[in-house]
């Protein structure tokens, strides 16, 4: 996993990593494995507790022992493929378990290893997992940030949305977008030029990384002189707060006339319409509740609480 900084640059924070096996003595030792490391570990003693643990903490790599009661390893393993893709995990078996080598990786697993293992070889197997992680969370980085600001692109805001918004419908917490503009934004560029529009632009993307809650809230450059935000488990209250701090944050910076104008919707999921359907209800929403704010002689924050 990792974190990022007020530019969003991907920062390195220790590796935390899921042990799952029903098995104590197994545990134990996995754990002082995973210390000596240096990398953080939570341990799960079945297939369902894991599932609850992914749920609230966010893992590196899960490493599972393959026979367990109620969900076995193989039944985690889907669980994960399907709710987690970006989350590696090397499945652990003893030499009388009929899975093998070729069964895990065809389901979608990282690596195995056999027990016993050593220490060694644990290592080398999470080590070469966690360069592999980096070097396509680098391109990652590079294919989904904005070039200019620093902050997340307008194709990764589509993607992240998503599923953003099916994590807040399965975990049943409020998730807000907001939606930025810079008012008087081209009068501004007309007259100072684009290098100093450009400054405006880059100061926005510093001002809303440092005023969202790290790793909890994801910032975007949504295009041109527009801005989005996705506020997770967030009330009303503490979206309009974070919204509030943003716009006066960026008017101590005292560009001109320019100022900003924010929308704030709530994601509602209705029954009997596709998922499609209500996220680009949210978008339209909070969109028109930033227009509604552009053009309000009272407020630079519009809240649409439908």
């Amino acid at each position: 996993m990792t974190i990022s900084d007020d530019n969003n640059k991907p920062v390195d924070d220790p590796k935390k990593i899921l042990l799952v096996d029903d098995d104590p003595s197994v545990l134990s030792l996995l754990e002082l494995f995973i210390s000596s490391f240096g990398y953080e570990s939570v341990s799960a003693e079945d297939g369902q507790q894991a599932i609850n643990l992914l749920d609230s903490i966010s893992f590196d790599i899960v490493i599972s022992d393959v026979v367990m009661p109620e969900i076995d390893g193989m039944g985690l393993l889907s669980h994960i493929q399907k709710f987690y893709p970006n989350i590696d995990v090397i499945m652990a078996t003893g030499y009388s378990d009929t899975i093998s080598y070729t069964d895990v990786i065809k389901a979608g697993a990282s690596d195995f290893i056999a027990k016993p293992f050593s220490r060694d070889e644990l290592e080398a197997k999470l080590n070469r997992i966690l360069r592999e992680q980096k070097v396509i969370r680098e391109l990652e980085r590079l294919s989904t940030c904005d070039s200019l600001t620093s902050l997340y692109n307008r194709r990764y805001f589509d993607i992240k949305l998503w599923e953003e918004a099916h994590r807040a419908h399965r975990q049943e917490y409020p998730l807000f977008l907001a939606m930025v503009d810079v008012d008087r934004f081209k009068k501004y560029n007309d007259q100072f030029g684009h290098q100093a529009g450009d400054n405006v632009l880059q100061s926005i993307g510093r001002v809303i990384s440092n005023t969202t809650r790290k790793n909890v809230d994801q910032n975007y450059r949504y295009g041109g002189d527009e801005f989005t935000i996705i506020l997770p488990q967030t009330s009303m209250d503490q979206a309009s707060q974070i919204a509030h701090r943003i716009v006066s944050s960026y008017r101590e910076l005292r560009f001109g006339t320019t100022d900003l104008s924010i929308g704030l919707a709530r994601f509602i999921r209705h029954g009997g319409k596709s998922w499609n359907d209500d996220i680009s209800n949210l978008i339209t929403r909070a969109d028109k509740a930033m227009y509604q704010a552009k053009t309000s002689p009272d407020s630079q924050i519009i809240v649409d609480d439908e």
